[in-house]
């Protein structure tokens, strides 16, 4: 007990240490990130960092759900995050397995609008490895029409399950009403006709991954017990011969909306749910919006909001209510989202909501409230970057916003400088009602809230 009671000792000792250190650079990050970028335009990032024998290497592809810009074929970035793991013709699905339990490493990876990330965790020994494998799909992943059809049923059993959730129902109906031309329009996993379609795509399949799974369009992010110079020379050893490709996708600029939009599921299953969904700006480093537009959220939607206390804790009519912005390269959504007791209660809740919105835009915050919220925000992030796991987590989606990992240290900076004025300005500027999707879930066949 004792000897837990120092470790559990030591480790906040330390990431403290490193906070502080962070602290007088000027960087949330305490440790030094390193980058290269290869003549291919392959980038790599690597973070030394003092995890005896272990290394997390991570593949950041910047494809997502957003790049599937043509008609009657969304669905193929999630798609290709199964097919990866199809195998090749050097490492077959079960030599593949075999190989990453013989270096006793786990591999996985998941897909959002923005990115596709692969990453494994093992023996930093065992680091050349790792990327012969990885490199070897990345640039000679091979499969038969057989298999393309197989993995596509797979997709679409996967889109059943989860279409099952009448909240993944509600999703897909706000992100359909809430965009008109952007392809955030549509989820991850894509539309359900082109998923039932999706076994008919066999040679567009060829040509989605021909185009992006590119050295321009990748990653590397190596943290752990070693060094730049080593990845360095690993990546030009698996990687230089990758060649450039040549295809850039022009994504859809979504129009200004001008009137508040509503999406209502009838499901009595679960219990009432209130979405309001404002159209909020892409992430940018270099503004201080989004990082007002999450101390905002924190304030105001937090478990510690007088929002939170009044309508969950006293009066009972919510069981939940939450809010925040999602982090995307293009404008998405700032959502608030609440469950609720009584069907009754939908305009109630959301009226109260919108109270406290106004009262921001009038009343400004409260100065000490202000600076514990920025204070909190960074703690809370230094106190989770104690792994290499975590760290190059957290540098992946930064580096899928922006393509640059510094820029979670820019953004951290920012978050010192949000002031009063710039949370009152980034209340007036976003939550108005000509930007809102109003989603709701009830047993009622209309949604009952205006």
């Amino acid at each position: 007990m004792k000897s837990k009671t120092f470790l559990m000792l030591l480790l906040f000792f330390l990431v403290f240490a490193n906070f502080n250190f962070a602290k007088d650079t000027g960087k949330i990050l305490p440790y030094k990130i390193h980058q290269t970028k290869l003549s291919n335009d392959l980038n790599i990032v690597t973070v030394p960092f003092d995890s005896p024998g272990i290394a997390a290497f991570y593949i950041v592809v910047r494809v997502g759900a957003r790049n599937e810009v043509e008609e009657g074929v969304t669905g193929f970035a999630h798609f290709f995050e199964h097919m990866m793991f199809r195998g090749t013709d050097k490492y077959p699905k079960r030599e593949y397995q075999a190989v990453l339990k013989s270096i006793g490493a786990s591999a996985n990876a998941n897909t959002s609008q923005d990115r596709t990330v692969y990453h494994m965790t093992g023996s930093a020994e065992k680091l050349e490895l790792m990327f012969e494998i990885e490199a070897d799909r990345f640039m000679n992943l091979n499969y038969s029409e057989h298999d393309f059809k197989t993995e596509a049923g797979a997709v679409k059993g996967e889109y059943t399950k989860n279409f099952a959730s009448p909240y993944q129902q509600n999703f897909e109906n706000l992100k359909n009403t809430a965009f008109d031309k952007h392809t955030y329009k549509h989820t991850t996993m894509g539309f359900f006709d082109d998923i039932v379609d999706m076994p008919n795509q066999y040679e567009y399949s060829k040509t989605f991954f021909d185009r992006y799974y590119r050295p321009e369009y990748c990653t590397v992010v190596v943290v752990g017990d070693v060094t730049h110079d080593q990845v360095v020379s690993l990546s030009k050893k698996y990687f230089g011969d990758w060649e450039r490709g040549n295809y850039t996708v022009e994504i859809p600029t979504e129009p200004k909306q001008t009137e508040t939009r509503y999406t209502h599921l009838q499901n009595g299953s679960i219990p009432p749910y209130l979405g309001l969904h404002y159209k909020g700006p892409a992430f940018n480093d270099k503004e201080i919006d989004m990082p007002a537009l999450d101390v905002l959220s924190s304030i105001v939607f937090s478990q510690t909001s007088d929002l939170y206390k009044k309508l969950v804790l006293e009066e009972r009519k919510a069981r939940f209510i939450g809010g925040g912005a999602f982090d995307s390269r293009d404008p998405n959504l700032f959502s608030i989202q609440a469950s609720l007791i009584n069907e009754a209660d939908l305009q109630y809740v959301k009226d109260e909501i919108v109270k406290a919105i106004e009262k921001v835009k009038t009343e400004g915050v409260d100065e000490e409230t202000l600076n514990k919220t920025k204070s909190n925000l960074k703690y809370s992030f230094a106190m989770n970057i104690d792994a290499p796991d975590n760290i190059a987590n957290s540098l992946s989606h930064y580096i899928q916003l922006t393509g640059d990992p510094e820029s979670l240290n820019r953004l951290y900076q920012l978050y010192d400088k949000v002031s009063v004025e710039d949370v009152v300005m980034v209340a007036k500027k976003y939550f108005v009602q000509t930007g809102l999707t109003v989603s709701t879930i009830s047993d009622k066949e209309m949604g009952g809230v205006k």
